[in-house]
């Protein structure tokens, strides 16, 4: 019986550890990463892999002379973070977020995406 039960203890050891290491991985985001859109959006909305902690999760987007282009304002609700955006012309954006979960592990990235024709 000893034989049986140090083997699942180090089992569930290991799936414990890794479920209290997880950390926001950015799932796809609308517009999304690489891409060329049309029509410019209103809002950049980002969705994550884990529930976010909305008070220590960011998003910010910058035009290619780095002037800032987002409202500034970030909503974020479970899973999803999203940030309105002044009118933009056409042109590359790029936008970084910081994700942080309700267990404080927090993840960064960004991403770039272009309006008008490619």
């Amino acid at each position: 019986m000893r034989m049986l039960i140090i083997p699942l203890a180090a089992v569930l050891t290991l799936f414990g550890i890794r479920a209290a290491e997880a950390h926001a991985a950015l799932d796809h985001a609308e517009p999304g990463a690489g891409s060329t859109v049309q029509t410019a959006p209103r809002e950049i909305t980002l969705w994550f892999t884990e529930k976010l902690e909305p008070a220590f999760s960011t998003v910010e987007v910058r035009d290619a002379d780095g002037a800032k282009v987002d409202q500034g304002k970030v909503q974020a609700s479970a899973t999803v973070m999203r940030v309105d955006l002044e009118r933009l012309p056409p042109g590359t954006y790029k936008v970084h977020w910081r994700a942080s979960t309700v267990d404080t592990h927090t993840t960064e990235g960004s991403f770039s995406f272009h309006v008008g024709q490619p």
